[in-house]
């Protein structure tokens, strides 16, 4: 050790650290997309965990007096109550997009869990394995990627009816190829690592070589892949509920409200305009949110 840095190291053992508000808003400013997706994300998920709470209307009463009643704050009249107006019923608009945020994240997340689930295990046995496990799970997977998922989705649910729970099962049970390709690829790198065979050497049995040596580098991935998946859940959610096939016309739903404001586009542009919009932000807080939870843990993404 030089001179210098024996002069140089008191003084910066002395320095006092930066303020939690300094820090908060140097991380604010080096991923600002990132912040972006975390808030949109916090609105969808706040709005559906206490929509009881903030929505000021039932979001099922309808009123034939306020049939497509504009927003307050663009009503001439000045006789509209309803922040976004009203909908061909006359229910809250506003009310019925905090309740439709419920069934868009259900939707998402359990979807998201069940093709994790299924994916990660498949993805595991495949790449650890390899030899006719590997050949048979990924010949699986390709059969599954070659059906298009709106036509498989069309098909199951013209037989079996609509439903939310059903959608989410077509969901999960569609899209585990994805988790699995990704997993089986970093597992066959992980396994050939040094570490994996000194666990081996010292008797490390396959459960526990795969449970604390390779799933938690993996979960990263995981991670960022589930969260890209969820915002495509919603969107295609939204897109079978549009098209008659998904959640119950009575149940709050952005993708029925959609459906319902076609014959109205050109008249109470407030039907169709809003709840896109909604549909249009929590999907892009999601995608910021996978995209900034890729860069930080991606190893490519920092050379």
């Amino acid at each position: 050790m030089t001179s210098l840095q024996l002069e140089q190291t008191p003084q910066q053992i002395s320095q006092p650290k930066p303020s939690l508000l300094k820090r908060i808003w140097r991380f604010i400013k080096k991923n600002p997309a990132g912040v972006a997706g975390m808030i949109l994300v916090l609105l969808s998920i706040s709005a559906a965990l206490f929509s009881q709470w903030i929505a000021p209307f039932d979001p099922s009463k309808a009123s034939l007096t306020s049939r497509l009643a504009p927003p307050s704050w663009a009503d001439d009249t000045g006789e509209s109550v309803f922040f976004l107006g009203a909908d061909q019923v006359g229910r809250d608009l506003f009310s019925r997009i905090i309740y439709g945020a419920k069934i868009s994240l259900m939707v998402g997340f359990f979807g998201v869990l069940i093709s994790l689930v299924i994916g990660t295990i498949l993805g595991l046995v495949a790449g650890y394995f390899g030899k006719w496990l590997d050949d048979f799970i990924m010949r699986v997977a390709d059969i599954q990627l070659a059906f298009p998922f709106i036509l498989f989705a069309i098909v199951i649910m013209s037989v079996l009816g609509t439903g939310i729970w059903k959608i989410i099962i077509i969901l999960g049970l569609t899209y585990w190829v994805g988790f699995a390709r990704l997993i089986r690829g970093e597992v066959i790198s992980l396994k050939e690592q040094e570490y994996i065979h000194a666990a081996k050497a010292i008797g490390g049995t396959t459960f526990t070589i795969i449970r604390k040596h390779i799933l938690p580098n993996v979960m990263s991935s995981i991670l960022v892949l589930g969260t890209m998946y969820i915002a495509e859940f919603i969107l295609l959610e939204a897109s079978l509920t549009f098209l008659g096939l998904g959640v119950d016309p009575t149940i709050p739903s952005w993708g029925g409200m959609l459906a319902d404001s076609r014959n109205y586009v050109t008249t109470a542009w407030w039907t169709a305009t809003f709840p896109g919009i909604a549909i249009m932000l929590t999907v892009l807080g999601f995608n910021l949110l996978g995209d900034w939870l890729r860069d930080k843990f991606d190893p490519n993404m920092k050379l």
